[in-house]
């Protein structure tokens, strides 16, 4: 069934960016795999050829455009290339933090921090997770607490997508010791702030060109003036406004990983032989691949009316949960089933598959996990 959710102008922008990622990144990939690290170049380049802050008004630089449609076009060439890894850091500033700036910054805030989003020079990062609460935002114990114009940070952060290269750091705080959700807040913690500290490049299991960190907050005075919101307690609100459309990133990128991989082992099965025929003329392997075409098209149509939902402002977190959840479990899925028709040579990180393959792991991890996804939903069944 043909896809109906691009107009002419997203094929064009699809188009550049495919042609932004042969010359500055694909060529690059192998070796920022191996530094565990992306430079910050490429925010920069990224951002003045105008792939950065698309919604950005153009008075600070951005493209003014809403259409979450380009967000998606990032995502699907990103996999479709085989750098996940790199374009994860490009995702998380595009699709994650810059809608809570856009929607909580005051004027002043607009104009200090929007036009280096724009252009790159301000690499965002959001910090939530801490050691050992995993999912349980409200039992974090990182302060912020109130000193005159400032606010006192104490704390720790951990798993921090561009955690290393971040230059503003959305960091969910307790402003209110005391209470559970009602005690949140968001502050922007920026680079060079005494106190605050990176601690290691994290060693993953896949998405090594990722840097994912942890962040230490010792006695960091922030200005109340980077408060994100009218007031204080209103954070795990804006968390829950704002994770739908983070989840629908990871869903966009999870489903176009699993075509790729399809794609890929079409390829090689046509042109593997055992037994003096391609290994792709095997009843089983046409049947797995015909389910996984079945999965993924099924799957596409479903993310592409969510994509719609969040640019008309329907999405909700019910919608967003079920696409978060199955799509990144059919990702996980496919790869594995792709490995599987290339023998031998998928365990070869030589070849795409092998790297998908520990690239998928972690999605059904952040941006909330599988189960947390199904008890959003499982709730909303009245249960």
């Amino acid at each position: 069934m043909k896809r109906r959710l691009y107009e002419d102008e997203h094929e064009a922008f699809r188009e550049s960016f495919r042609k932004f990622l042969a010359v500055e990144v694909v060529p690059h990939h192998e070796e920022w795999e191996r530094a565990g690290i992306v430079p910050r170049e490429l925010f920069a380049t990224a951002g003045k050829a105008g792939f950065l802050g698309m919604e950005i008004p153009e008075a600070f630089g951005g493209g003014g455009v809403r259409d979450f449609r380009f967000n998606a076009v990032i995502a699907e060439e990103v996999m479709r290339c085989g750098v996940a890894a790199a374009g994860l850091g490009l995702s998380l500033h595009n699709d994650i933090c810059l809608p809570y700036f856009m929607a909580y910054c005051t004027d002043e805030q607009k104009r200090r921090w929007l036009p280096g989003i724009a252009s790159g020079e301000l690499i965002t990062a959001i910090a939530m997770t801490e050691p050992g609460i995993g999912s349980d935002l409200a039992s974090m114990s990182t302060t912020a607490i109130r000193d005159g114009d400032h606010y006192v940070v104490n704390g720790a952060k951990t798993f921090i997508t561009n955690g290393i290269n971040s230059d503003l750091v959305i960091t969910a705080v307790k402003t209110d010791p005391t209470q559970r959700h009602k005690g949140m807040s968001l502050l922007v913690i920026e680079r060079g702030m005494p106190g605050f500290e990176r601690g290691r490049n994290l060693d993953k299991l896949g998405q090594h060109a990722q840097d994912t960190a942890e962040l230490s907050f010792t006695d960091v005075r922030v200005p109340v003036a980077n408060l994100l919101g009218p007031g204080e307690g209103e954070g795990f609100t804006q968390l829950v406004t704002n994770l739908p459309q983070e989840r629908l990133s990871i869903a966009i990128a999870a489903v176009a990983a699993a075509q790729t991989a399809l794609a890929q082992t079409l390829a090689y099965v046509k042109e593997r032989k055992a037994f003096g025929q391609p290994i792709g003329s095997f009843q089983n392997s046409r049947f797995v691949l015909a389910e996984i075409a079945t999965e993924v098209d099924i799957a596409q149509h479903y993310i592409d009316d969510c994509v719609r939902a969040l640019n008309a402002g329907e999405l909700t977190a019910v919608d967003a949960s079920k696409a978060k959840w199955w799509c990144t479990e059919l990702q996980g899925r496919v790869l594995d089933r792709c490995l599987q028709l290339h023998g031998g040579y998928g365990y070869m990180t030589e070849y795409p598959i092998a790297k998908a393959y520990a690239d998928a792991r972690i999605t059904r991890i952040y941006g909330g996990t599988t189960e947390i996804m199904k008890e959003v939903i499982g709730r909303s069944l009245g249960l």
